[in-house]
């Protein structure tokens, strides 16, 4: 297993359980404060960490889930939202205290199908009883359950082995974008504008993880400007096997591409991962049907700020106000993990970004609350696709692929 795996992993349990000295001890570093006072730890911490041979991981430590008090809940409420970032939990447990607050996260676990394992701390104080064990079991399953001393055991392999264990079950198996849409030796024309948002010098992810794909697939890439598309195509003496687009060029670039030749454009193939990639197909066309006073949620994944020129804030909203003419839609816009304002059925369409800057998971997480409450959801790519009346060829090239 490659050391390319990234996981977030997070640490949930009550006040004083020690979790910072759990995170303290797998990393074999300080790098979460400790004290023997509750409540140290008060909000999501994230620290990196190097599992040589098996994955990137981001730890989060939490705030316990029974902090009490107005501003102990909002720490509660902030580490049960941090859930949605991580690809495996770990829940921490001390003196046999297993109630209601670890059985209520373990029913979050099954329903965010979220793999965890358990840690029985400070056996040193309190070794597990019989009873505790056998009330975890009915609870949680066959999970590892480790039992350890954050301040007596050197050794934390028990605690290393349950995670690889575990987080190999998460790690998905690698994102296949557009690697089984052109043979080796296939030429694929990249149409990549030079993104606004992009820090000089340098290209935006999705262009960066496509070109990456064609080249570890055998393919010839050809990168052009959208101005330069057309001029790139009666140069080649064949034609490329595929084109990608930004999405934001499509209608131009659809133009300058001959019908016979497959087209799609960067964030339609980033909404194969995951799994969605047949709800955001599906979900698309209810664009047609936004009554007067609908309300669209703009999903955007990275945090950024926000240009003049900005997709998800400006453009895709106009095109939307043009394709219903006359009728007022409104309009929230959540960046980053921020929670949703309003509950999840008030909206009558959301809009996903191409979501690169998270994991498949995480995505899923983000679009699944809103389709259990019924709303269609749709993606940054097949959206401006449909609007200017080239979904069918946009999506064609995934017939049958999803």
């Amino acid at each position: 297993m490659e050391s390319g795996n990234k996981l977030g992993v997070i640490l949930l349990g009550r006040r004083n359980s020690g979790k910072s000295s759990i995170l303290n001890a797998v990393t074999g570093q300080q790098v979460s404060i400790v004290s023997p006072h509750p409540g140290t730890t008060t909000d999501p911490v994230p620290r990196g960490f190097e599992i040589p041979g098996f994955a990137t991981i981001l730890f989060i430590d939490t705030a316990g889930i029974d902090d009490d008090g107005e501003l102990g809940r909002a720490r509660v409420d902030r580490s049960l939202r941090a859930i949605e970032r991580a690809d495996v939990a770990i829940l921490v447990l001390s003196n046999n205290r297993f109630g209601a607050g670890e059985e209520a996260l373990l029913r979050r676990f099954e329903e965010d199908d979220l793999p965890f394992f358990i840690v029985h701390n400070k056996r040193d104080e309190e070794p597990l009883s019989a009873l505790s064990r056998d009330r975890i079991a009915a609870a949680a399953g066959r999970v590892p359950l480790v039992e350890f001393s954050a301040t007596t055991d050197s050794d934390a392999a028990p605690l290393l082995e349950a995670l690889k264990e575990v987080g190999a079950r998460a790690i998905p198996p690698p994102a296949v974008f557009i690697g089984d849409l052109f043979a080796p030796g296939d030429r694929v024309l990249l149409v990549t504008p030079i993104d606004a948002g992009a820090p000089t010098g340098r290209m935006i992810l999705p262009q960066v993880q496509l070109l990456r794909e064609v080249l570890d697939n055998r393919g010839v890439a050809i990168v052009a400007l959208p101005e330069d598309a057309e001029a790139t195509l009666r140069r080649e003496s064949l034609p490329p096997a595929l084109v990608v687009t930004d999405s934001q060029a499509f209608a131009r670039v659809s133009a300058a591409v001959p019908e016979g030749i497959p087209l799609t454009s960067f964030s339609i193939a980033l909404a194969r991962r995951g799994g969605m990639f047949g709800k955001l197909l599906e979900g698309t066309p209810r664009v047609d049907g936004l009554r007067e006073g609908d309300r669209v949620l703009i999903l955007e994944s990275c945090s950024h700020h926000p240009s003049g020129e900005d997709i998800g804030r400006q453009k895709i909203p106009a095109w939307l106000r043009k394709h219903h003419a006359g009728k007022e839609i409104f309009f929230d816009f959540v960046t980053g993990r921020d929670p949703l304002p309003r509950a999840a059925a008030d909206y009558a369409l959301a809009i996903q970004c191409g979501g690169c800057m998270v994991s498949a998971r995480q995505l899923r997480q983000r679009l699944l609350p809103l389709l259990r409450a019924g709303v269609p959801v749709s993606n940054y790519g097949m959206m401006i696709a449909y609007l200017h009346g080239i979904f069918p060829r946009a999506t064609r090239p995934f017939a049958g692929r999803f």
